[in-house]
């Protein structure tokens, strides 16, 4: 299984096929991950431990265990873990290409943004 390390925690490739792949995605607590969004690929989410903030295009909702959202195609998001605990979430990618560097970034804690915001049409 495909496994990588992130400065806000883990993700583990649980199965992956033509079309869509499935992770297991823990983020540390008061961790989050860039601000971005995706050309090729929506993405489901299902929350099975802690709290999760979630930023979807101009929306921010909690989701909590047991409850999922989902993150169009071409979607501005960012998902948090506000709690003390970590947040362990169920993320299912569906789309025509699944790449890693399938990514844009517009804002990171970790200093990993990859655009140039004055070249943003």
């Amino acid at each position: 299984m495909e496994r990588g390390e992130r400065p806000w925690g883990t993700y583990t490739v649980l199965d992956e096929h033509n079309g869509y792949k499935i992770k297991r995605i823990e983020v540390m607590p008061g961790q989050r991950l860039s601000l971005q969004m995706h050309h090729h690929r929506s993405e489901h989410w299902i929350v099975v431990s802690g709290t999760a903030k979630v930023t979807c295009g101009e929306q921010v909702k909690i989701v909590n265990v047991n409850e999922s959202t989902f993150i169009p195609i071409g979607t501005n998001h960012r998902l948090e873990n506000p709690g003390v605990i970590p947040l362990v979430i169920i993320e299912v990618q569906s789309g025509e290409y699944l790449g890693e560097d399938d990514i844009v970034r517009f804002q990171d804690d970790y200093h990993r943004v990859e655009i140039d915001v004055d070249k943003i049409v």
